[in-house]
């Protein structure tokens, strides 16, 4: 259905800094970088600085990505607390989304919402 999803972010090289590690948790290596632009996976998810590095990020976003284990969901919420994300919730199980989503929050560089989630026991 989607082809690829984009972010705005304030500074490119603290934003791949960071998701190199975060994504780095959940299996997902950083596709390229050009002045500008950064690509995950295979050039799924992307960065795009502003209209000019620093320039404040305006729209924030939810971002949920699958983790393939409970574990990695654990080194997803370490991970990004190591490189300057923000806590919005520890990994643990969500029973009201339905008895087996294992989730932690997380906030990026920029204000963004990140999840990992993995729905297995």
């Amino acid at each position: 259905m989607l082809d690829h999803l984009s972010i705005y972010i304030s500074d490119l090289d603290r934003s791949m800094n960071f998701y190199d590690q975060v994504l780095g948790a959940l299996g997902v290596q950083r596709s390229f970088a050009i002045p500008g632009i950064a690509a995950y996976g295979q050039m799924f998810f992307w960065l795009y600085a502003g209209k000019s590095e620093g320039e404040p990020v305006l729209t924030r976003q939810h971002l949920a990505f699958k983790a393939n284990d409970r574990a990695a969901v654990d080194a997803f919420y370490q991970a990004a607390l190591a490189h300057g994300g923000k806590d919005n919730g520890a990994p643990g199980i969500r029973s009201n989304y339905h008895p087996n989503y294992y989730a932690a929050y997380v906030i990026d560089p920029d204000g963004h919402k990140l999840e990992a989630v993995c729905h297995q026991q």
